[in-house]
């Protein structure tokens, strides 16, 4: 099923208009500044962030400036975040491309995730909306409060699946529960359906990043990273922590003290994914993603009425659940 295809159709002329304004946000006319903002501009994914914010401002109302330089607002913050990630995680490529940091140094990556922030935050202001850009604001410290406890989950010892949702809320969810938000906010939308949009949100963000989980035990091409990638950045996933608690296993709870102190060999992991897929870690996660998938369609059976915008956000909810990349 192309459920990209769904869910562009009740925004079709919205998303590129967004794109017009997105672009033209990334561009400059120094020389160095305006080469690396054509560097970050080549590499537009799917614009799924964006697309939810467009498809929340049409189920509530309609999609209007503020809710177009929101939408730019967010982005940009977003946008800002993986470049400043890719300096600290030292990354040398960001969607199959050179990162910023690789193609020149952290220093203008540095500066480069500066200046879009600033321009983030220009944008949200023309919506001229207090409550929009206070959560914009609060979205930043969010994302980084998030990276930090991240950083400290990989130095505690403690092995939680608590831990673990605490910290994809403050990351990938974040950022998911702020655009269905921000989107329902811009159209005026009464606060009960603000706050059931916002958990639809983080509902989704909690399912993406599942299944990106998933993805890091199985070599694929197509995502770009290593089997075990995550476990040799130190990260213990919900698949591992399942299979880890649910066994008791001793020797496999050492290897996985291992990962956290970053003293693993590849050897070593290999065995963690296997004794992960083994032992049920895949399918519980799976589970999980379900779990969650059925909460958020409670959010559409009681606040989407529009057909095509119900049978958008249903495919929105399937691709991010189904994806394979």
């Amino acid at each position: 099923m192309d459920y990209l295809s769904l869910i562009r159709q009740p925004i079709e002329a919205e998303l590129t208009d967004f794109i017009d304004l997105f672009n033209k946000s990334l561009m400059h006319s120094d020389g160095l500044l305006s080469q690396a903002l054509d560097h970050i501009r080549q590499r537009a994914g799917k614009r799924m962030r964006p697309m939810l914010i467009l498809l929340m401002a049409k189920n509530f109302g309609k999609v209007t400036e503020v809710t177009q330089h929101s939408a730019v607002g967010l982005e940009l913050l977003h946008t800002a975040s993986l470049v400043h990630d890719d300096v600290v995680d030292e990354s040398g490529e960001r969607r199959g491309q050179a990162s910023v940091n690789a193609t020149y140094n952290n220093k203008v990556a540095v500066l480069v995730g500066d200046f879009i922030l600033s321009t983030a935050l220009l944008h949200v202001s023309y919506s001229h909306s207090e409550e929009i850009v206070r959560y914009l604001a609060e979205l930043g410290r969010v994302l980084s409060n998030g990276e930090i406890l991240q950083l400290n989950s990989i130095s505690n010892q403690e092995i939680s699946e608590d831990i673990y949702y605490q910290v994809i809320k403050q990351k990938t969810a974040a950022l998911f529960e702020a655009c269905a938000g921000i989107g329902a906010l811009s159209a005026n939308a009464s606060q009960i359906a603000i706050e059931e949009a916002k958990r639809f949100g983080q509902n989704l963000g909690v399912i993406f990043q599942i299944r990106d989980d998933i993805f890091d035990y199985y070599d694929s091409q197509e995502i770009g990273k290593p089997t075990g990638n995550d476990m040799a950045e130190g990260k213990l996933t919900l698949p591992v922590i399942y299979a880890l608690k649910s066994t008791g296993d001793e020797e496999m709870m050492k290897l996985a003290r291992k990962v956290k102190s970053h003293d693993v060999t590849p050897d070593e992991i290999a065995r963690l994914v296997e004794f992960t897929k083994a032992n049920g870690g895949i399918e519980y996660a799976d589970k999980r993603m379900w779990d969650f998938h059925a909460e958020a369609m409670n959010f559409l059976d009681t606040y989407v009425e529009d057909k095509a915008i119900y049978n958008a956000l249903k495919a929105y909810l399937d691709f991010v659940i189904e994806r394979k990349v």
